[in-house]
């Protein structure tokens, strides 16, 4: 049975196979371990929905991935499941060491919303992700911080948190730049505060000025004055 529904999960994956999305995709996420299929994401989290709700228990305990759906798919779960914030923060323990690109972190995050509830606790919990020394658990951590605690009662930490992080990898100062890059379109004082102190390295400021600059929420005379902030 459980393998019935193991090859029930990949035939409904190879059946929405969009190869125009699997080649742009791929140049995407360079580096794969797993095959892309090409499934695009709605889908992807159509099927990560019905697993987690039908068959949770047998994906996580039969899972080896193959393809980088299956990946996706294990991540997602997490945020759709009907866990208890003990099975939250074991399955995100087990899965965010597997993570092997900005595409399976950042859509894996993306649905983590059960972090907007009881947020000192998902706080600290990121924490052991952002003081990490690996690349996508940096990014993991960097990610949720942008998706769920850019409000009125974490944005100063999570300036300090940007502050703190140095790691060369090139996804985690792409992270770092999205994150403070969303911080200054809601809290432009506290976040110019943070980029007139130049504690970021000069390619994660330089970015973050430009992804602030691209913005269609930022003024023409803002983005005049931003240009000049650039190292």
């Amino acid at each position: 049975m459980e393998q019935e529904v193991m090859q029930a999960i990949r035939a409904e994956l190879e059946s929405n196979i969009d190869a125009k999305y699997r080649e742009f995709h791929s140049s995407l996420v360079p580096g794969q371990n797993c095959r892309i299929l090409g499934v695009r994401i709605p889908v992807s989290r159509r099927i990560a929905k019905a697993i987690a709700r039908d068959h949770y228990e047998v994906y996580t305990e039969q899972f080896n991935p193959e393809v980088y759906e299956e990946l996706l798919i294990r991540g997602m779960m997490i945020g759709y499941g009907k866990l208890t914030r003990e099975e939250q923060t074991a399955e995100l323990d087990r899965f965010v060491p597997m993570i092997n690109s900005w595409g399976i972190c950042d859509s894996s995050c993306a649905t983590c919303h059960f972090m907007k509830k009881d947020q000192e606790y998902w706080y600290g919990y990121l924490q052991k992700w952002l003081k990490s020394s690996r690349e996508y658990e940096i990014r993991f951590g960097v990610v949720c911080l942008l998706d769920f605690f850019i409000n009125e009662a974490y944005i100063d930490a999570v300036l300090e948190e940007m502050k703190k992080i140095h790691h060369d990898g090139y996804y985690v100062k792409m992270a770092v730049a999205w994150a403070v890059s969303i911080c200054y379109i809601h809290f432009p004082e506290k976040t110019q505060k943070l980029l007139k102190e130049n504690s970021l390295d000069d390619w994660t400021h330089n970015k973050t000025i430009q992804k602030i600059r691209e913005s269609l929420r930022i003024s023409k005379e803002e983005k005049e004055m931003l240009k000049t902030w650039k190292r």
